[in-house]
């Protein structure tokens, strides 16, 4: 009987191995029969339409394909910044493309470093003699940012300009676990390090208020400055400072306001613009009422790929949460990405080597494992150039520490250089039940971190020497690479996060400059002729399964596309996407390694909230509300 179950449990085993070829041979014909027919007709010349339905990223997420089948994970789109810049630069020099549209009606942003460095396509595209028109129902603090940039602004004549400025509410923890009896153990080093404030405190300390405050007033002037210089007859000022009154004097109508502010040029529906870009791009072969020619973001950027042969620099992206192990794109991997890099040093191709740094940081360890492995590119002799996107602040400083040479964009944030490790305990929980706990030792770490009874006296002082030691390697790092005597790193250091605007004052940052600005540095640095240079990405590339499905189940922004246009809608979110935020960091500290540099006051690399996260949200509200 038991050969009798062996063989049976074979044949069912190759029969669901069957069945799962089968599936896959009919989704790869399916894909590629749903591929070819839709390119025959993609028009030739037309208008460029750069559709940023959804957020602009360093490195998008990669989807888990068997979550996608069945349905049950929320997908947002992400749009990877270099292939919207290389599409701008790209038909900025093609005589096909006759214009280009910024579609930003369903664009839920980017971090203002990201949002900056697509607007420096725009105007490359703009310089070459393309008008850029840019559209939407309404806009915020980041669709503005960009679309005043382009040639022509439009404003659906029901819609409005919100600008906001960065700032905001944080949720504090502190009043729920004393009810609850949960006591907080914190270690840290770092006046600033107000990561862990939440778990201590119900609001801000005056070292934080005073550090947070510098950096939204930093990061708003870096915004201001951007848009005036592209919209200088824009009247932001008052437009801004008193939005009470502007509302008023309009009557309410903030389309109008917006105009009059000449924060917008034209006020029109889709059907309006559409008929504009139509005179210029012309109309559809298919006919059609204020129908133009079109040619998709996707299959341009695809049509247009990037450029192999030459003399390769190495482009290392590590970007989102830094993670022990091995991780999907999206997330910093410890594991992944050093052996990646390890990898392609083996290969001995490149001539120099580019971190593109966009991550608030995470694991100690993982931080060092990958800058580690960056230091052996420079055993090697490479030269190294980091190029910070977004946010390189924690342990994203840490792995730019081996760098000769730092680029940011004025708006980028980095700095925390601070350590910190965090531990519940629930002796005060188990007293509200009624229990309690009780044992042996052997050791006086026996059972520790006795999470219980709360941790012993020894425990504490054993984990607070390791983040002080930890705090005191990442400074001499620092020391050592900015060549800054420890005691003013020790100054500017304490875990404060800082825009790039000050950093470089400060010494942290050494110029303000492009991914390319870092590559074209790198190859001067390794006597490489820069036009001759070319990025080599050093990255797991997805593969044709997950690609297939991603493209099948990644929902396209359509006309019946539920979510929301107007600004005044996206505001009402808000309250959502707080708790969506704050849920995520107390799950990410609790949840992570016992000693972290990580920054989570570094907002501008938090991602949006999904419709499906914000419904669980919704949905755990309701079970507390009970």
């Amino acid at each position: 009987m038991t050969l009798v179950r062996g063989l049976w449990k074979l044949l069912v085993g190759v029969k669901d191995a069957l069945v799962l070829l089968a599936m896959l041979i009919f989704f790869s014909l399916l894909f590629v029969a749903l591929s070819v027919k839709p390119n025959s007709v993609t028009p030739t010349s037309g208008a460029l339409v750069v559709d940023l339905s959804g957020s602009l990223v360093e490195q998008p997420a990669d989807a888990d394909p068997l979550s996608l089948l069945s349905g049950n994970a929320g997908v947002a789109r992400e749009h990877r910044l270099r292939d919207v810049e290389r599409s701008l630069e790209t038909a900025a020099i093609s005589n096909n493309v006759k214009a280009i549209v910024l579609d930003l009606d369903a664009f839920t942003g980017g971090s203002q470093a990201a949002v900056a460095a697509a607007a420096a396509a725009v105007d490359k595209a703009r310089a070459a003699g393309k008008p850029v028109l840019a559209y939407a129902t309404g806009y915020s603090d980041d669709g503005y940012q960009l679309a005043s940039h382009a040639t022509e602004i439009w404003l659906n004549p029901l819609g409005a300009v919100l600008l906001t400025g960065p700032g905001g509410e944080h949720l504090y923890y502190k009043g729920l676990l004393d009810k609850l009896g949960v006591t907080t153990k914190i270690y840290r080093v770092g006046e600033f390090k107000s990561a862990v404030e939440p778990y201590i405190r119900s609001d801000q300390s005056p070292a934080a208020r005073a550090a947070n405050q510098a950096l939204a007033d930093a990061l708003w002037a870096s915004w201001r400055s951007n848009v005036l210089a592209a919209r200088p007859k824009a009247q932001l000022a008052d437009y801004i400072a008193h939005p009470d009154a502007v509302a008023l004097a309009a009557h309410g109508n903030m389309a109008n306001a917006a105009l009059k502010a000449k924060l917008v040029d034209h006020l029109g529906d889709r059907n309006a613009f559409n008929a504009r870009v139509a005179s210029l791009a012309g109309d559809a072969d298919g006919g059609g009422i204020n129908k133009y020619r079109a040619i998709p973001l996707d299959r341009w950027a695809a049509s247009h790929p990037e450029k192999t042969g030459g003399s390769p620099i190495g482009v290392l992206t590590i970007a989102g949460t830094i993670v022990d192990g091995k991780a999907p794109a999206g997330t910093a991997g410890g594991e992944t990405i050093s052996g990646l890099l390890l990898d392609e040093l083996a290969r001995n191709r490149i001539k120099a080597l580019v971190v593109r740094v966009d991550s608030p940081g995470g694991s100690v360890m993982a931080s060092e494992q990958i800058r580690s492995a960056i230091m052996q590119a420079k055993a090697r002799n490479l030269p190294v150039v980091v190029s910070m996107g977004g946010v390189a602040a924690s342990g994203g400083y840490w792995v730019s520490t081996p760098a000769d040479k730092i680029f940011a964009d004025p708006a980028t944030v980095t700095g925390s250089i601070g350590v910190f490790g965090i531990i519940p305990t629930f002796q005060g929980s188990l007293a509200k039940l009624g229990l309690t706990a009780d044992g042996v030792k052997t050791t006086p770490l026996s059972g520790e971190p006795d999470v219980l009874r709360g941790t012993s006296p020894q425990f504490d002082i054993m984990l607070q020497a390791s983040i002080e030691d930890i705090y005191a390697r990442f400074t001499t790092l620092v020391s050592q690479s900015r060549k800054l005597p420890i005691a003013r790193v020790r100054q500017i250091a304490e875990g404060r996060v800082w825009a790039a605007s000050s950093a470089k004052q400060l010494g942290l940052v050494d110029a303000y400059g492009s991914v390319d600005d870092a590559i074209a540095e790198a190859a001067k640095m390794a006597k490489v002729d820069p036009a001759g240079a070319t990025p080599l990405y050093i990255e797991k590339q997805p593969s044709a399964w997950k690609q297939m499905v991603k493209s099948f189940f990644t929902p396209d922004r359509s006309a019946d596309d539920p979510s929301a246009r107007d600004p005044w809608s996206r505001i009402a979110a808000k309250p959502d996407q707080l708790l969506l935020r704050a849920l995520a960091d107390a799950r990410s500290i609790l949840g992570g390694p016992a000693i972290q540099v990580r920054c989570l006051e570094c907002e501008s690399n938090v991602p949006p909230a999904t419709p499906r996260d914000i419904s669980i949200e919704q949905s755990l509200l309701a079970w507390l509300a009970h």
